[in-house]
């Protein structure tokens, strides 16, 4: 008959002495120590200082200093993206600025406290990989420990008799096994077999992708650049530093690492929805480019979406933005053209209300021949509905009218101040009055021209063209860092769903010449998959080997008939299929 225990939780029995290499550590997770404190000198202090630095809940706190240390990073203006919202900031807040200073936070990710949160992590993780993974190769290279000699000490517990040999049933124990995926051999009197690796696989794979994503980072970091420019249809870009509107990069990155390209932006194409409750809203972005890699390289021509960049070498090439550009002529009083050029104007609204201003620097003389310079401020409207004069009612072009209002005099481009290309300084400029008296404004279509007072001359607009803003991205390590990612996310997987587990068979001769099968499971954790696992193998096992009736006790006062009748009893008595209790306090299924 069946014997079947159920004794402590699995933490009880892989601390119990008894059980000797069998109840070992099922992970490589290192064992923590208490120091010998009175004892403690300047190495001691160090081998103490290393093992607190490479401990789990050391590197998890160093991971939350890190989370947030992001924090400031993301609501205060860093110097490296935005000098400008730096600049802005220290004149809204006197009193915080120099303090924000002090503690790095205008800079957070180049400064020195995140540094070391970070260069203390990166220690921490490899300082905990390393004599981990040296001890799960030589877990390896090793075979899993023999049976501890009480089996019924184990969390997952069974035992019969039968009437096969020891070594029939250790035979096909091993067998069993084997063909279950375990690392199995014979030990002595017992079969000795474990599964489950893939858990500190897993596990190790995690700390290491963690590893990755963090060189994958700073690399990243260091040797970064980022650019924006703006292009109107027909005009083109070579990757130079100074070809760029703005330009930031990395610590480490140089001129030399900028992939050299250049391309035309043939036709930028957009469309919108026409009606509905979506009416404006973009249905597509697409620009229309021809580049050409390399100084001497053939010209190809591709498109560039939204989030579909263009992939020319490390550099990345992003459709970030859209608007138009009127082409204006601008003649003087003799009919001479001064100007003539696409002038991008900035989008106000969704429906692509935009402004600017042209500035006409040099060449320009008025009526009398005195050289000035003018400036216009620009209001264009893609869709022009009459009653609507302040914003357009389409972004397509389906009735374009631009407003304009001209000066001249001094622009103030001379004084060495930075100027803003879509802003006009009003400050030493006069207006153009009409036969009223009124300042000069006016509404043109396509092909319709103004006329200044006084013979000063003439403003066309003559057509409208489309521009796009492109942001051109280099950013190594990105290759690894989401590969870094995915494997942190599978090892994760694996380490929290793998359980690792051990399972013995005892098969010995009995007093009555029967042979007793006991077979017991440790798990690394508390699991009832142990129990269902071990009783799944002893159910097969016995149906393969199967059970021995039990022995007949003496009785004296029974007669030879009542002896014979009890005899044809038993020998017509089987065993029942084993069944496995779990430990305590593990649930049953």
């Amino acid at each position: 008959m069946s014997k079947t225990t159920a004794t402590g939780t699995p933490t009880e029995t892989a601390e119990d002495p008894d059980l000797g290499a069998a109840g070992s550590q099922l992970s490589t997770a290192p064992k923590e120590e208490l120091p010998n404190l009175p004892s403690l000198g300047v190495i001691g202090w160090a081998r103490w200082f290393w093992r607190q630095l490479t401990s789990m809940r050391v590197a998890l706190l160093l991971l939350l200093l890190l989370s947030l240390g992001a924090i400031p990073g993301s609501l205060i203006p860093q110097s490296g993206i935005d000098a400008t919202k730096v600049a802005d900031f220290r004149k809204s807040h006197t009193f915080l600025a120099p303090v924000y200073d002090r503690l790095g936070l205008f800079h957070v990710y180049s400064s020195v406290w995140f540094s070391a949160i970070y260069i203390l992590l990166f220690v921490s993780l490899i300082g905990c990989i390393i004599p981990r993974t040296w001890q799960f190769v030589g877990q390896l290279r090793g075979r899993p420990p023999g049976a501890p000699r009480r089996l019924t000490r184990l969390p997952a517990y069974t035992t019969w008799r039968t009437g096969a040999e020891p070594e029939q049933v250790r035979e096909a124990a091993l067998a069993l096994l084997k063909k279950r995926r375990f690392r199995a051999h014979l030990s002595g009197d017992a079969v000795a077999a474990e599964k489950g690796y893939l858990r500190e696989v897993g596990n190790l794979a995690f700390h290491i992708a963690l590893i990755v994503m963090l060189i994958a980072f700073a690399w990243g970091q260091l040797y970064k650049s980022e650019g924006n420019k703006l292009i109107v249809e027909g005009d083109g870009f070579s990757n130079t530093i100074t070809q760029y509107d703005d330009f930031k990069s990395g610590n480490l990155f140089t001129t030399d690492d900028l992939v050299p390209f250049s391309f035309t932006l043939d036709k930028f194409t957009g469309t919108y929805e026409t009606s509905g409750p979506n009416r404006g809203t973009p249905r597509t972005y697409q620009a229309a480019l021809t580049y050409a890699k390399g100084a001497y390289g053939k010209d190809k021509k591709d498109l560039v979406k939204v989030n579909e960049p263009l992939h020319i070498g490390d550099a990345k090439v992003y459709l970030t933005a859209h608007g138009y550009a009127p082409v204006i002529t601008v003649r003087d009083g003799k009919g001479n053209v001064v100007y003539r050029d696409a002038v991008p104007l900035l989008p106000l609204d969704s429906n692509v209300t935009s402004t600017g201003v042209v500035k006409v620097l040099d060449g320009y003389r008025n009526a009398k021949g005195v050289s000035e310079q003018i400036g216009i401020s620009a209001f264009f409207l893609p869709t022009y509905t009459q009653g609507s004069e302040t914003a357009s009612t389409f972004p397509a072009l389906d009735n374009p009218v631009l407003n304009l209002t001209p000066y001249h005099g001094d622009l103030g481009v001379d004084s060495g101040i930075p100027q803003s290309v879509y802003q006009l300084d009003k400050s030493h400029v006069k207006e153009y009055k009409d036969a009223q008296g009124r300042q000069l404004r006016d509404n043109l279509k396509p092909g319709q021209t103004m006329q200044l007072p006084n013979g000063a001359g003439s403003i066309t607009y003559e057509s409208t063209k489309e521009w796009a803003n492109f942001q051109v991205v280099q950013q190594a390590g990105t290759t690894w860092a989401l590969g870094g990612a995915l494997v942190a996310i599978f090892g994760l997987a694996g380490s929290l769903f793998i359980q690792r587990r051990r399972v013995w068979v005892r098969a010995t001769r009995g007093a009555d010449g029967a042979t007793v099968v006991e077979m017991g499971g440790l798990g690394r954790s508390e699991s009832a998959k142990v129990p269902e696992e071990l009783g799944d193998l002893a159910g097969i096992l016995y149906d393969r080997l199967p059970g021995a009736p039990e022995p007949a006790a003496a009785d004296p006062q029974d007669t030879d008939a009542d002896s014979d009748a009890g005899s044809a009893d038993q020998d017509d008595t089987t065993t029942p299929d084993p069944q496995v209790l779990p430990a305590e306090g593990a649930e049953t299924k």
